[in-house]
């Protein structure tokens, strides 16, 4: 489980994130919501360690991440799996290379130790013998598959996926949305995602935090989001799932 307690975070006197208490439960999809602006992008920045607070506390199961020094925050961070946006895959660097870099960082593990490893999270994600190819060589959903690959191939305790279906075709991204739901469940890992993708809410939120100008405004499950009276959210809800119908 991920706390946060009493964040706050501003950026050259702008006040960006507004006192924040939440939980990201362990084994569940913890998903983050909110226009562009409203901070959701900064408050996962700040739970993985790339921006400092300036105040509160982020525990990992009971860890003050964001009091420890940086040799203690690094062995925190290896037990982090991160999606970026995109993929951000080296485009240098083949499929199996890709998945490796973080071993090759973090582990010790002989080579016939981290190829199997590749194998076994490539099989996971459904791209068995892709080891070879380059990511030009991939479709979108392929190059997300490749980048979830990677961010497992750890074994992370906690998994941060930032707009995991940004680019995507609806049914691709329908697909990328319940792989990353089965891995959380089999491997009991704490996902945060930070997504604007309604479908993405609707099928897999189990736990939803939505921020609404730097506030933490409402929390509650898929189940619950439909039917409730804060305008804000309904606002946010309903237009964006308007604005979905309309593309498609």
């Amino acid at each position: 489980m991920i706390e946060v307690k009493n964040i706050s975070k501003s950026f050259t006197g702008q006040q960006v994130l507004k006192n924040i208490n939440t939980k990201f439960e362990k084994g569940k999809t913890n998903l983050i919501i909110g226009q562009s602006g409203s901070g959701k992008t900064v408050l996962m920045k700040c739970c993985i360690g790339l921006f400092d607070i300036d105040e509160g506390e982020i525990n990992f199961d009971g860890r003050n991440f964001s009091g420890l020094g940086e040799k203690s925050k690094k062995e925190i961070r290896q037990e982090m799996g991160v999606l970026f946006q995109g993929g951000a895959l080296f485009d240098s660097f083949t499929v199996e290379e890709n998945i490796m870099f973080p071993l090759n960082m973090f582990t010790k593990m002989k080579l016939d130790e981290k190829r199997e490893r590749v194998n076994e999270v490539l099989n996971r994600v459904n791209l068995p013998n892709a080891n070879r190819k380059l990511p030009s060589e991939l479709s979108g959903g392929m190059v997300k598959r490749v980048a979830i690959a990677r961010a497992i191939s750890m074994k992370p305790q906690y998994l941060f996926c930032d707009e995991p279906n940004s680019g995507l075709d609806p049914k691709t991204a329908e697909v990328i949305d319940e792989l990353i739901s089965d891995l959380t469940e089999q491997y009991n890992m704490t996902t945060v995602i930070n997504t604007h993708d309604m479908n993405s809410v609707l099928q897999i939120g189990q736990k939803i935090s939505y921020l609404y100008k730097g506030n933490l405004w409402w929390e509650g499950s898929n189940k619950e989001i439909m039917h409730t009276d804060n305008a804000e959210l309904n606002d946010f809800v309903f237009s964006t799932e308007l604005t979905r119908r309309l593309k498609t």
